[in-house]
C-alpha cells in the first residue's frame, strides 16, 4: 500500500477548503493508516471488492490500535456539522454574557474526564474482546500452505479405488442415468449445490450389423477388426464391431481402389499424386502426427471419395497390443452437430447434418491392414518394427459399405458449485467425463470420474468446518465426450456471456491415467509455472513425477471450447506410457474397446490416480484462493517469441511486434504483479484490477478460424516436435500443395493482429494503473 501512504503525504501538504485545521489533516491520515494496520492483520489478506468485508472479532480493534484522533474529544462536533457553520455563530447570542470563566472551565473540564473515560472503556473493551475472540490462527487463512496441506491429505489411494468399483459397479446404461448416480453421489459428499443440466443433441449411432469392407479380387468380406464376415448372431451383435466406426462420416457403398497414404502429410500427398489419379479413390491413412480431422479435410481437398484408418503397431508402445482391434472416432468438431455455434436448448434451429464430411471413413485393425496390404503376419524383424506399407505392385479393388445411423438422444452433464468466499462471480472450473452410451474408451470414465469425486469429497470436509475458497469452484462431469466434447461445448455455449466474464481457469481430468510410464503435464503458457511449482509440493510417486517438464500442446477432451473459444487458461495432468516413435502424438483419437480391469493392471494401488487428484487439487486451490491470479504474463510472451524461430516469411514483423510484448509484459510482471503479492501493498480495488487484466491475458491469442483440427489458440503448438506455430506450419504446408502463398500471408497477418492485440492489451492495463495512480495524487 506504499502508494496509499504517497498519496495521504501529498494530500496533507495541498490545501483543501474544506479542512479549517491542522488536527482534521491529522485524523484524516491517521485513518488511512488505521485502515492499512487492520489490512496488514493476519485475516484481511483477502478482500470484498464491493467495500462490505465482513471484519472477524478480534480485528476491527485492539490495544495497540491509536484511537486518540478519532475521539469526540478532538471535536466536539461532528464534522459536517461544523463545516456549515455561519462565522458570525457566537453574534447571535449575545444578549447574555457567559456567567464566568469558572463555568467555562468547569465545562470543559467534564466534557475532558467524559472523553477520557470512553477512551479507557474503549481500551479496556477491545482488549477483552480481543482476548476473549482471538484472530485465527495464520492456518486457517485460505491462501496459507498449510491448509492446502490440510485439505490435500484427505486425498487417499484406497478411497479413489473404492468410488472406482462403486462407478463400475452401475449397469452399463444411458447416459442420463449415469450422470443422475453421480449426481447422488455428489450430493452424498455434501456439495451443495449439484444441477442436472439436459441437451437433446445428434448423434451418430451404429446400424444393426456391422459395417465390412470387401476385397473385389476374392470376395472376401472383413469386419472392421479383420475377422471375416459372418452370419452368427453373436458375431452380428457384437458390441465391439458395432463400435467400429467413424461417427458423422458419409453414408452408403463405395467401390474403389485402394491407396497407401501413409500419414496423410502434405509430402505423402505430393507424392501420391504423382503417381496416381486419387479422385473418388479410398485412402489407406495411418493416424498420428497431426489431428485427425485436419488429414481428413486434406484428402477431401484433393479428391478423394473414402478412408480406411488404421493404427500402425509400430507406432504403440511395445507393451501395448491392438492389432487385432478397431476402434471408435469421431469427425466432429465439437458440440451438437445440428446446432453449431449455439446451443441446443428447445426452440433452437436444427440444421440437417447428417454426416460432417463427403468422404466415407471406417476405422480399421492393423490386421485387416495387413490383409488388404497382402502383407506377412509378423512385422518384427530382427527387434526392428517394420511400418505398414502398401508393395509397390499390384492395385487393390475394395467395396466400403458404412450404415450407421443419426438420431436425437439426450446427454446429461452434472455441474456443482462450491460457492467462493470473495470472489463468488470467478470460476475455477475441473471437468472429467462420464459414461458416453457405449464401452469404447474403456473404464476411462470412471477412473476421471473418481478421481473428481475425490477431490470434491476432500474439499467439502474443509468446508464443514468452516474453510471456503475465494472463487468459486466449479465441479463438471460431461456426457457425450466420445462424440466430440458435446456436453462441454452446449454447457459453455448455453453459458457463454457468462463464462467469458467469470471463468478464470479450466483443469481438465480427462483420463488421468492412460498408462503408468511417465507423467505428462499439459498448461497453457501462463500457468507452466504454477504446474512445475505444483509437481515439486506434493507428488506420491516421486520417481515418476519428478522433473516432468509442462507443456503447451493440443490434448484430447473437454478442454477444447475453454481454450479455443473463451481463451481460459487450461490445465491437464495425466500419466501416459513412453512413446514409442515420433508419429505417436493424436493416437488418442482412437477410442479403443478396453476389458474393465485395463485401469486396475495399469495403477493396482491407485497411486498413480492419487498423485493426479493431489497435483489438480493443489492447482485448484492456488487458483482458486490466492488473492492475485498465479498466471504468469511474461511466460505468455516468452512462448510467442519462442513459437517464432524458425519461421520463413514474414518475420520480421512478427519478431519486433513479440519484442515489444516482452518489453510490456515485463513491465507489468515487475511493476504491478511484484507489489501485489505483498500483503502489505495490495489495495482492494487495484488487486480486482489486476486480476481482470490476467484472467483475460489469453483471449488476445484466439484467431477467427482455424484449419479443422487445429487449435485456434496459438499458444498452443501441434505437439512436442514442433515449436513454431501450428496454423503457419500448415499455410506452408497449403502453400506447397497449392503453388499459392495467399493461405500463408492469410495466417501471417492474423498471427501478427493476435501478437500486437496482446501487447496493446498489456499496455492499456498498464495505462489504466497509471492512472489511477495520477488520480490519487
Amino acid at each position: 500500500m506504499a502508494y496509499h501512504k504517497v498519496s495521504a503525504d501529498q494530500r496533507a501538504q495541498g490545501h483543501s477548503p474544506y479542512l479549517d485545521n491542522d488536527e482534521l489533516q491529522a485524523t484524516a491520515l491517521e485513518l488511512e493508516w488505521d485502515m492499512e494496520k487492520e489490512l496488514e492483520e493476519p485475516g484481511f489478506d483477502h478482500f470484498r471488492v464491493d467495500g462490505t468485508a465482513q471484519h472477524r472479532p478480534g480485528h476491527s480493534q485492539g490495544p495497540d490500535l491509536d484511537l486518540e484522533p478519532i475521539q469526540p474529544s478532538s471535536s466536539p462536533k461532528g464534522r459536517f456539522q461544523r463545516l456549515q457553520e455561519d462565522p458570525d455563530y457566537i453574534s447571535h447570542y449575545t444578549r447574555q454574557a457567559p456567567k464566568s470563566n469558572r463555568c467555562s472551565l468547569f465545562r470543559i473540564l467534564k466534557i475532558f474526564c467524559t472523553a477520557l473515560i470512553l477512551f479507557i472503556f474503549g481500551m479496556v473493551t477491545g482488549y477483552y474482546a480481543r482476548k476473549k475472540c482471538p484472530s485465527p490462527p495464520a492456518s486457517q487463512e485460505p491462501n496459507n500452505p498449510h491448509i492446502y496441506r490440510e485439505i490435500l491429505k484427505e486425498i487417499k489411494a484406497e478411497n479413489i479405488q473404492q468410488i472406482y468399483r462403486d462407478l463400475l459397479q452401475f449397469p452399463w446404461e444411458d447416459d442420463v442415468d449415469v450422470a443422475r448416480k453421480i449426481l447422488v453421489q455428489w450430493r452424498s459428499q455434501g456439495l451443495e449445490d449439484v444441477r442436472l443440466v439436459n441437451y437433446s443433441v445428434l448423434l451418430d449411432l451404429p446400424g444393426s450389423s456391422a459395417n465390412t469392407v470387401t476385397l473385389k479380387s476374392s470376395g472376401e468380406c472383413f469386419y472392421p477388426t479383420g475377422q471375416q464376415c459372418s452370419r452368427d448372431p453373436k458375431t452380428l451383435h457384437s458390441q465391439d464391431l458395432l463400435y467400429s466406426y467413424a461417427a458423422y462420416s458419409a453414408k452408403g457403398t463405395l467401390e474403389a481402389e485402394l491407396v497407401d497414404v501413409q500419414y496423410g502429410t502434405m509430402e505423402d500427398l505430393i507424392r501420391t499424386q504423382a503417381i496416381t489419379n486419387v479422385t473418388k479413390k479410398i485412402a489407406l491413412l495411418k493416424l498420428g502426427q497431426s489431428p485427425l480431422l485436419y488429414k481428413l479435410s486434406l484428402l477431401e481437398d484433393v479428391g478423394f471419395g473414402g478412408v480406411l484408418l488404421y493404427v500402425d503397431p509400430c507406432d504403440l508402445p511395445k507393451t501395448t497390443d491392438l492389432a487385432g482391434k478397431a476402434f471408435m472416432v469421431s469427425l466432429n468438431g465439437g458440440g451438437d452437430p445440428s446446432t453449431p455455434g449455439y446451443a441446443s436448448i428447445d426452440g433452437s434451429y436444427r440444421q440437417n447434418r447428417l454426416n460432417l464430411t463427403t468422404l466415407l471413413v471406417q476405422p480399421i485393425s492393423a490386421v485387416l491392414a495387413r490383409k488388404l496390404l497382402a502383407l506377412p503376419e509378423d512385422g518384427v524383424q530382427k527387434d526392428r518394427c517394420a511400418p505398414l506399407q502398401l508393395p509397390a505392385t499390384g492395385k487393390k479393388i475394395i467395396s466400403l459399405n458404412i450404415q450407421s445411423v443419426t438420431t436425437y438422444k439426450t446427454i446429461s452433464n452434472v455441474i456443482g458449485y462450491l460457492k467462493g468466499a470473495v470472489f463468488p462471480d470467478r470460476y475455477v472450473i475441473i471437468g472429467s467425463h462420464h459414461s458416453s452410451l457405449n464401452t469404447h474408451g474403456g473404464q476411462g470414465w470412471a477412473s476421471s470420474t473418481a478421481v473428481i469425486t475425490a477431490l470434491v469429497q476432500a474439499l467439502t470436509r474443509k468446508v464443514k468446518r468452516g474453510w471456503r475458497p475465494d472463487r468459486t469452484i466449479v465441479f463438471c462431469s460431461w456426457g457425450g465426450t466420445a462424440f466430440g466434447n458435446i456436453g462441454s461445448y452446449e454447457w459453455a455455449e448455453d453459458l457463454k456471456r457468462v463464462l467469458q466474464r467469470n471463468a478464470v481457469a479450466y483443469i481438465s481430468l480427462h483420463d488421468p491415467v492412460r498408462g503408468n510410464s511417465t507423467l505428462h503435464p499439459v498448461a497453457s503458457p501462463s500457468l507452466q509455472q504454477l504446474a512445475a511449482e505444483s509437481q515439486s509440493f506434493n507428488c506420491v510417486e516421486k520417481t515418476r513425477c519428478a522433473g516432468s517438464n509442462v507443456s503447451s500442446v493440443q490434448i484430447q477432451g473437454d478442454s477444447d471450447y475453454f481454450i479455443n473459444h473463451l481463451g481460459v487458461p487450461a490445465t491437464q495432468f495425466s500419466y501416459e506410457d513412453i512413446k514409442a516413435s515420433e508419429n505417436s502424438s493424436f493416437l488418442s483419437e482412437a477410442l479403443f474397446p478396453e476389458h474393465a480391469t485395463r485401469t486396475e493392471e495399469l495403477d493396482p494401488s491407485f497411486s498413480l490416480h492419487e498423485t493426479i487428484a493431489k497435483l489438480t487439487g493443489q492447482m485448484t486451490l492456488k487458483i482458486a484462493s490466492e488473492p492475485v491470479l498465479p498466471f504468469n504474463a511474461l511466460d505468455v510472451a516468452l512462448e510467442v517469441q519462442n513459437s517464432l524461430k524458425g519461421d520463413e516469411g514474414g518475420v520480421p514483423q512478427l519478431l519486433a511486434v513479440a519484442s515489444r510484448l516482452r518489453d510490456t509484459a515485463e513491465l507489468f510482471q515487475s511493476d504491478e504483479m511484484r507489489p501485489a503479492n505483498d500483503p502489505r501493498e495490495r489495495a482492494p480495488v487495484r488487486v480486482r484490477m489486476l486480476n481482470d487484466v490476467l484472467q483475460s491475458l489469453e483471449k488476445s491469442f484466439l484467431l477467427h478460424q482455424a484449419p479443422p483440427g487445429l487449435y485456434r489458440n496459438i499458444l498452443y503448438r501441434l505437439d512436442e516436435r514442433t515449436s513454431q506455430f501450428s496454423v503457419l506450419l500448415q499455410a506452408l504446408e497449403h502453400c506447397k500443395l497449392h503453388q499459392s502463398n495467399e493461405t500463408l500471408q492469410a495466417a501471417l497477418s492474423e498471427v501478427l493482429n493476435s501478437i500486437n492485440s496482446a501487447q496493446v492489451y498489456f499496455k492499456a492495463g498498464l495505462d489504466v494503473f497509471e492512472t489511477t495512480l495520477a488520480g490519487k495524487k
